[in-house]
């Protein structure tokens, strides 16, 4: 069989057990496949291991019905579980662990009465996350922190006394996440949070020893990827081909070749909207759902800003220079949000994601394993390279380090803009939207007679 298509799935007939048929050839993913019930019904699957070795455990899930799910979303869907499998995580298993404690969490909450007596982990974890987290943190930090108490802290030292874990009961749950490097240094920092917000919740004493602290971490590969003039040139020409004449592809050699369209009808395009918040992302050094979750209402083209009222960070305004200026004023404004996505019940929604136009203008520029969030490095890798500094550049892209008020109108904008102007007018001109400075003849001095 070839690759998983609507009509390769329409066509499989039940049999009277249940069988399974995989995607392959040309493009296909690996562990991806649609489950054939005797019912008629058919089922995605995703198949995959947690983690590599020969001890890796190989689970499958269950994806999504056919029809309810298309099979392009579908195969989206099981890339992502695959890719989360080879980096050792469970998302199903992880989804039901951070159910689960949350399910402990309301349970337990109204009964919590933590005294001199009672100092048991789990319930000091517990009220943290009630009377701190949930109040003073976003909700990705919420659950973020609830994954990492469900699936690794509680089930290791949950029902010990707070009181009584060591430093070295600490280094050696620390070591033992030694595969997840990252996983561990979080949990050992969530671990240090707790008693040190206990400490100034006075429910443990003042000076108790926080046996998280002084546990050297893991060193963590940072993932930061720059893109260079030539790469950047290389993703406009891209975005330029797939809005415009779109990106040719080829019928799977392995299928049914001569029912594949003409070859002037096989190009893929991308949306306007897509393009354009492309472009955004790339010009103004912005997060993805800064961008994407964009209105109308936050864009003052007047004073060339955008006015986010939450970000990552906080309340925000990005500077809109030049070249992000020009994108907006091609955006059709006949709804509330900039970059539209497919309407829910009668109701305006955002674009959800970029996956597919990024995944196909980096195909197509040369630029595979490259990340949308890799843009915002890049616009601040070209700005510190142009002598701009740290604190002008930090500023631009809204980073929570700044000591400065986060209030615009309170900033010097001046040097603000000029950086921002700069730096997109330089990544503008890669990628082929501005035309290149014409550059000035050298005139060699000639030396004066002594």
């Amino acid at each position: 069989m070839g690759k998983i298509t609507k009509k390769v799935v329409e066509a499989l007939v039940p049999r009277e057990r249940p069988y399974l048929e995989w995607d392959a050839g040309d493009g296909a993913v690996k562990g991806f496949g649609v489950n054939v019930h005797p019912s008629g019904r058919k089922v995605f699957v995703a198949q995959f291991r947690i983690g590599s070795g020969r001890a890796a455990k190989e689970k499958r899930v269950s994806v999504g019905a056919f029809g309810t799910w298309t099979v392009e979303q579908a195969r989206d869907r099981a890339r992502d579980l695959i890719r989360e499998g080879q980096d050792g995580i469970d998302r199903q298993a992880a989804q039901k662990a951070t159910k689960d404690a949350k399910d402990r969490e309301e349970a337990i909450s109204e009964k919590i009465r933590l005294d001199a007596r009672n100092l048991r982990f789990n319930r000091l974890a517990v009220r943290y996350m009630r009377d701190h987290v949930r109040l003073k943190r976003k909700a990705n930090t919420v659950a973020l922190y609830r994954h990492l108490l469900a699936a690794h802290i509680l089930p290791k030292i949950g029902r010990r006394d707070a009181r009584d874990i060591k430093r070295t009961d600490l280094i050696t749950f620390h070591n033992n996440l030694r595969e997840t490097p990252i996983i561990a240094n979080r949990s050992l920092a969530l671990i240090a949070g707790i008693y040190s917000w206990a400490e100034k919740a006075e429910i443990i004493a003042e000076g108790t020893r926080n046996p998280a602290t002084k546990i050297e971490k893991f060193k963590e590969t940072a993932k930061d990827r720059f893109l260079s003039v030539d790469e950047l040139r290389r993703l406009g020409e891209a975005i330029r081909q797939a809005e415009t004449v779109g990106i040719p592809w080829e019928p799977n050699p392995n299928g049914k070749v001569k029912h594949a369209p003409k070859e002037e009808n096989r190009r893929t395009f991308i949306e306007p909207g897509a393009a354009a918040a492309l472009r955004l992302l790339i010009f103004t050094g912005a997060r993805l759902r800064e961008i994407l979750h964009l209105r109308w209402s936050h864009v003052d083209l007047e004073r060339g800003l955008l006015r986010l009222a939450d970000s990552k960070t906080g309340a925000k305004t990005v500077i809109l220079n030049a070249p992000a200026r020009a994108v907006l004023a091609t955006v059709d404004r006949s709804g509330e949000f900039v970059i539209k996505g497919e309407s829910r019940d009668g109701e305006e929604q955002p674009r959800h994601d970029l996956k597919r136009p990024w995944a196909l203008v980096i195909k197509v520029a040369g630029l595979d394993g490259v990340r949308i969030h890799d843009l915002r490095h890049s616009f601040a890798s070209i700005g510190v390279g142009d002598g701009m500094g740290l604190p002008i550049v930090g500023k631009l892209l809204g980073h929570a380090q700044s000591r400065t008020t986060a209030r615009y109108a309170h900033l010097d904008d001046d040097p603000l803009r000029k950086a921002s102007d700069a730096i997109a007018t330089k990544v503008a001109q890669a990628m082929g939207e501005l035309p290149l400075p014409q550059s000035a003849e050298v005139v060699p001095l000639r030396r004066e007679a002594k």
